[in-house]
């Protein structure tokens, strides 16, 4: 029930290989593509390698039904299940199984030598990935449990939270309120207790008054007015008598009419 629940996921799929008959091995030096009919396959078809759980497995399909040619379970890469030839580096002998406890080993080719070196990668990775879940699996059983540690509050216990930076940032928020309240900041370099100075009044330019005769003759040439004022007089309607006198004679040669 174990066996048959575990997931089996394609590892490696390689399009077109071929399978040759191979003679016996002659020597204990290895198994030479040289020896075998490299020109006339026994078998062309695809290639896929899955997993399930520790066990790889190859398995040669034809490549337009899918249907199983053979299948070579791998417990162990490098080993006796796939072993690779002492002149080239892509062809492979491997061992292939029925199911009823009969074995045969054939050769397996790759026309292109890329396709080899992914089908050696895939084992490697695969069986790496074995080799590392064994030794999780022993240092967790080697793994002491020892006695739990515990980290919650017992019956009764209060803990004591400080929170001043809490109450100067509140401290802070509230002066930032204040003078935000309608009025605009100082500027810098002015205390901010203190309040600006009024504008100074625009100074005043004394006006030279002029000559009454130029109201009543303008036929007259305009008078020069002095530099400098002349000092008030006492008297408050003497200028004004003064100018009545003289303007009737002037009125007289001139034909203006006095009012």
């Amino acid at each position: 029930m174990m066996a048959d629940s575990v997931y089996e996921s394609v590892v490696c799929v390689k399009p077109e290989v071929h399978v040759y008959k191979i003679p016996p091995r002659a020597s204990n030096r290895g198994y030479r593509a040289a020896d075998w009919k490299l020109d006339e396959p026994a078998w062309s078809g695809r290639m896929k390698i899955t997993a399930k759980g520790t066990t790889a497995f190859i398995k040669l399909e034809d490549k337009n039904t899918g249907e199983l040619f053979a299948q070579a379970p791998v417990d162990q890469y490098p080993g006796s299940a796939v072993e690779a030839v002492t002149d080239s580096s892509r062809y492979f002998v491997i061992r292939i199984e029925d199911g009823n406890g009969r074995h045969a080993f054939i050769g397996l080719g790759f026309a292109d030598r890329g396709d080899s070196f992914d089908f050696n990668v895939a084992l490697q990775d695969h069986f790496k990935w074995v080799k590392q879940e064994s030794e999780f699996a022993r240092q967790e059983a080697n793994q002491d449990p020892g006695p739990k540690l515990d980290l919650g509050f017992k019956e009764g216990q209060t803990i004591k939270i400080n929170i001043g930076n809490i109450k100067k940032k509140e401290s802070g928020g509230a002066k930032s309120r204040a003078v935000g309240g309608g009025l605009l900041p100082p500027p810098p370099g002015v205390k901010s207790g203190g309040l600006l100075p009024p504008p100074a009044a625009p100074a005043t330019t004394a006006v030279c008054p002029t000559s009454t005769g130029t109201l009543l003759d303008f036929g007259g040439p305009a008078p020069v007015s002095a530099p400098i004022a002349a000092p008030p007089s006492q008297d408050l309607w003497g200028d004004f008598t003064a100018a009545g006198s003289g303007s009737s004679q002037d009125a007289a040669q001139t034909g203006w009419v006095q009012f």
